[in-house]
């Protein structure tokens, strides 16, 4: 195949995975794919998500912010839809008032190609066949079994609340929904059947779509909750885990120090949320079991890489590696607590009623299709390290996360890092401009008034061959981002962030922090400097009206950290 066509891209989004859970960010889990990547790539250090997955995704396909882009909340989370009816950016689906990046792509000539979790509408009209995608095979909602083992939506039993309601709509292959019963493989695994599927699509291509450059989404559900993985895979990490988070921790804390990702002074931010007891102070049980729980994450992590692998080897054969903008993210940071448990296992069916009944969390069954487990607070503190919390929190813990680009034309050194700041919502115009494609607003996209893109192009910075002293991608000490989800607020200018928490994660004050001195959020200056945290708040209000927020005045439960009981009712 030529290569002298217009570059390819490759965007791979893990779920839920942790800043240093692969060995380019100081994980011990086997990622050798990842580490060859990122070897022959940059690993981007300092780069933010949204603090939860679907506002994320929204951000990725937009360029923009979430609360413009339709997921201003997340679609489950929604319980009182009348409070958003007619609230634009809150649609609970991608909008239309974005130029979905697929989607301009599709205009361009690219083929558009996608397996994997979506998470950013159910209805067809919403669904990627909709949004410029020419092939898909897709699971739509938030999370699954995965090895879809489903028994609680069989015929007769008490429906879950779901914000996909039907489980007949989780998955559609190219536009046409699947039956989950008797239409997806008999070996389905989450993480090998999304590769299988984008390999089968790469793999058939006509000659006239050899022709056209691929733009391909590869977005896995793993290491998402429900804990899922080859029991072969979960022996081998068997005995790695037995000290405990807080071990894990200083050792991946170590481990970044070493590879020069964080400071050697850096302070760690305490571990926070709902933890487990101190390690020490669990039985035998409860430290074996704790510690099955992230012997089978970790599996699930190594299942990742190996098929990774398989993609690489196949752009290898067909000589289009080399052509090919791969991207690896996360799409937050790991999660701490069972963000979309209550609205999916919940309503009149309460999440601890359904496990008992339909699954078995017993010792050794723990990582099997017929159980139902997540690894709570104090490993995913562990993995977020040194940041402070985890998935929902609006610290560094729930945005910042691991990033890392294979692009060989980038003058930027193989191996190194970069820890200019960066955002998913540059995404889409880094990869605009690699393709030689403008973003069309402000002309009317496809008979629709667009938006146009908050992120910045990383071309620039990545084409300087020293990441430190070169251009950096927004203006270090002006450019100014805020995050919003669930009530918690945050705005950042230069090396300053303030955030705004209600408890018991905060106390409905702004706090102030010098990231750079303070990546772990620890020591508040809100009284120190009284006039930049002014200045921060004025800030906030102006991101606030430009993004059209919309405060409802609600509780989330997500936010108030109170543990799940799974002893049945």
């Amino acid at each position: 195949m030529s290569t002298a066509k217009r570059p390819n891209f490759l965007v791979i989004v893990a779920d839920d995975l942790g800043f240093s859970d692969i060995g380019p960010f100081g994980g011990e889990i086997k990622t050798p794919t990842l580490d060859k990547l990122a070897r022959e790539g940059v690993r981007l250090t300092n780069f933010h998500t949204a603090s939860a997955c679907s506002p994320t995704r929204s951000m990725l396909f937009s360029g923009s912010d979430h609360h413009i882009a339709g997921l201003g909340q997340m679609a489950e989370h929604m319980g009182n839809r009348d409070l958003f009816k007619d609230k634009p950016g809150y649609e609970g689906y991608l909008n239309f008032r974005v130029a979905a990046l697929s989607e301009i792509l599709q205009d361009a000539g690219y083929l558009t190609l996608m397996s994997g979790k979506w998470h950013l509408g159910a209805a067809k009209e919403h669904a990627p066949c909709s949004r410029g995608f020419d092939k898909g095979f897709v699971y739509l909602p938030g999370s699954g079994n995965h090895y879809n083992y489903e028994p609680q939506f069989k015929e007769g039993e008490p429906r879950p609340s779901l914000a996909v309601a039907d489980p007949k709509t989780f998955w559609m292959r190219d536009g046409v929904y699947l039956d989950r019963r008797n239409e997806l493989p008999s070996d389905f695994y989450s993480t090998k059947t999304f590769t299988d599927e984008l390999l089968q699509y790469l793999g058939t291509r006509t000659t006239e779509e050899k022709e056209k450059p691929f733009f391909s989404y590869l977005a896995f559900t793993a290491p998402h909750w429900p804990l899922h993985a080859p029991k072969e895979i979960i022996e081998m990490y068997k005995g790695i885990f037995d000290e405990g988070p807080e071990s894990l921790r200083r050792k991946r804390l170590a481990r970044m120090i070493e590879l020069g990702l964080v400071p050697k002074d850096v302070e760690p931010a305490p571990m926070v949320g709902l933890l487990d007891p101190e390690w020490d102070q669990l039985s035998p049980q409860e430290r074996a079991e704790s510690a099955r729980k992230m012997e089978t994450f970790a599996a699930m992590v190594h299942v990742i890489d190996l098929h990774l692998q398989r993609i690489v080897d196949y752009l290898t054969s067909t000589g289009e590696l080399d052509n090919t903008f791969i991207l690896f993210m996360s799409d937050n940071g790991a999660e701490g607590t069972l963000l979309e448990a209550l609205p999916m296992l919940g309503g009149a069916t309460s999440l601890g009623a359904l496990i008992n009944k339909h699954y078995n969390n017993e010792l050794e069954n723990i990582g099997q299709k017929n159980s139902f487990t997540w690894y709570g607070a104090s490993w995913a503190c562990a993995s977020m390290a040194p940041s402070r919390g985890f998935k929902t929190w609006i610290t560094e813990g729930g945005i910042r996360c691991p990033c890392l680009v294979r692009y060989p034309p980038f003058a930027a050194k193989p191996g190194s890092h970069t820890n200019t700041f960066t955002t998913v919502m540059d995404v889409l115009p880094t990869i605009l401009e690699l393709a030689g494609v403008q973003h069309p607003h402000p002309a009317p996209f496809r008979g629709r008034e667009i938006v146009a893109p908050r992120g910045k192009s990383w071309v620039p910075h990545l084409s300087s061959p020293d990441l430190t002293s070169g251009p950096s991608v927004h203006d270090e000490n002006t450019a100014v981002t805020g995050w919003e989800l669930f009530g918690l607020r945050a705005i950042r200018e230069g090396k300053w962030k303030a955030i705004y928490m209600t408890p018991p994660r905060g106390n409905e004050q702004w706090e102030l922090y010098d990231m750079e001195a303070d990546p772990g959020e620890i020591h508040d200056r809100a009284e120190k400097e009284p006039e930049v945290l002014k200045r921060l708040i004025q800030h906030w209000n102006v991101y606030y009206n430009d993004v059209g927020m919309f405060d409802p005045d609600v509780t989330f439960h997500v936010v108030k950290d109170k543990r799940v009981e799974i002893s049945a009712p």
